[in-house]
């Protein structure tokens, strides 16, 4: 049952120094689609397609000043940007995530948590992508 049906997901939207080098690293590492490469606002505006979702990516607008991310820290038993706002965002991953994973780390991708089995015993990592943003991949 969908909670409100009048509702449904658009985009995640990502302030990048190098919008084009972030499409293409989200290209080469999880198979990514580049929908559209557009200006907007004076900056430059990509809008890359994975998993049914758009990740929109896009350059420092003119008169920005973005401030450096936070990384993401290890905790006990979890991880944290330990920062308010967006945390990360997922994905649930219909195929062998240790495979992949291992597929990440040859192309020289950080796993700041590695896999390992989460709350509900399915297995989970952390993935630093560009930008300071954090993937979280989901065995489904």
């Amino acid at each position: 049952m969908v909670s409100n049906p009048a509702f449904s997901f658009d985009h995640v939207h990502i302030i990048s120094e190098d919008p084009r080098a972030s499409a293409a690293w989200y290209v080469d590492k999880f198979g990514a689609t580049i929908a559209k490469d557009t200006v907007a606002r004076g900056a430059p505006q990509i809008f890359v397609e994975l998993g049914g979702m758009t990740i929109l990516i896009r350059g420092r607008r003119p008169g920005e000043d973005p401030v450096p991310p936070r990384p993401i820290q290890p905790y006990s038993d979890f991880s944290s940007h330990n920062g308010w706002g967006t945390d990360h965002f997922g994905f649930m991953y219909h195929g062998d995530l240790a495979a992949f994973c291992a597929t990440l780390e040859a192309k020289g991708v950080a796993l700041p948590v590695p896999l390992k089995k989460g709350v509900g015993g399915s297995l989970v990592c952390s993935v630093s992508a560009p930008d300071g943003v954090s993937i979280e991949l989901m065995q489904a």
